[in-house]
């Protein structure tokens, strides 16, 4: 079976695609700084090292690879966004992307496609937007942290492409909804106290994605030959904030909560610039993906948290 390398291979994402690969025969190499302390950490996995900061990869396992999956990337929303945060999160991607880019033209291999991710962060918020209903893969980054923060990280792996001839796909990916960690952890918090936070006046639209549906955007990615290009990993029905939360509500708690508004003023102040993104309305299409041939486990909110409450 084929042999996918994975950058960022022990977070969230990169467990649970390390996981369904191997439960589907492939091979798995992880990428990581600590390869010894690493191993065992996902049965049947192999590990090889990596440091983006020296710009070092082990070139046995780029030899090995049939395909790569680019997961790496400092957490967005797991520190204030202080200026060497900031550094951190543009820093991680880039050298992440540099450093595979350069890999494929220094080692000989015989990987067939690359895949990489990327952000709904492009976009910005929902006023950014012209007539249309919902942001689609050619509209332009915006001009903000994130927005410039998503433009230099695929920039940085487009000679993919370009360069080495590979086919290269890249997925803009919503927030993703697992129980393992992520944003729903967040949300779940105040339910241990009998309250559901609706963060500012509720409205503001979420783009999601179950981490089931993602791992399997990945494989399909993966095992397509026709998909190729940047792609939206989002559900097809985003919700705002108030649905997604009182869905979570509901299902982890029955009528047994109450609803409290979270103030705007109050997140600015506690998060700082970070707020902008809780706060950002950004509703984004899928349709692209879908027309691809790829079908969703949980196309709906209900659906999706329906599961995960019950796993």
């Amino acid at each position: 079976m084929a042999t996918v390398l994975i950058s960022g291979g022990t977070g969230l994402i990169g467990t649970a695609l390390a996981d369904s690969l191997l439960r589907r025969g492939y091979q798995v190499i992880i990428l990581t700084r600590q390869p010894k302390q690493e191993a065992g950490n996902e049965a049947g996995a192999a590990y090889a090292v990596w440091d983006t900061e020296k710009q070092h990869i082990d070139s046995e396992a780029v030899r090995a690879a049939d395909y790569i999956v680019n997961l790496a990337g400092a957490g967005v929303a797991e520190k204030r966004w202080t200026k060497k945060r900031k550094k951190e999160i543009l820093d991680s991607r880039v050298k992440s992307g540099t450093l595979l880019v350069k890999a494929l033209g220094e080692t000989a291999n015989q990987v067939k496609a690359v895949i990489s991710m990327s952000a709904i962060g492009w976009y910005g918020p929902d006023a950014a937007r012209l007539e249309q209903k919902s942001f689609k893969e050619d509209d332009p980054p915006h001009p903000d942290f994130l927005g410039k923060t998503c433009q230099a990280w695929e920039q940085s792996i487009l000679p993919v492409a370009a360069v080495h001839q590979k086919r290269l796909v890249v997925l803009r990916t919503g927030i993703v909804l697992a129980n393992e960690g992520g944003a729903l952890q967040e949300f779940k918090k105040p339910l241990k106290f009998g309250t559901a936070a609706i963060l500012g006046s509720g409205n503001q639209i979420i783009s999601w994605i179950h981490i089931d549906d993602l791992v399997r955007m990945i494989i399909y990615a993966i095992e397509t030959e026709t998909v190729k290009g940047v792609f939206n990993a989002v559900a097809p029905h985003p919700v705002s904030n108030k649905e997604l939360t009182l869905t979570l509500a509901r299902e982890k708690k029955g009528r047994f909560f109450i609803p409290v508004y979270v103030p705007a003023f109050l997140l600015r102040w506690i998060l700082g610039e970070m707020s902008v993104e809780v706060l950002k309305s950004a509703t984004v299409s899928c349709e692209k993906i879908r027309q691809a041939g790829f079908t969703f486990l949980y196309p709906s909110i209900t659906a999706a948290i329906r599961q995960l409450a019950g796993a």
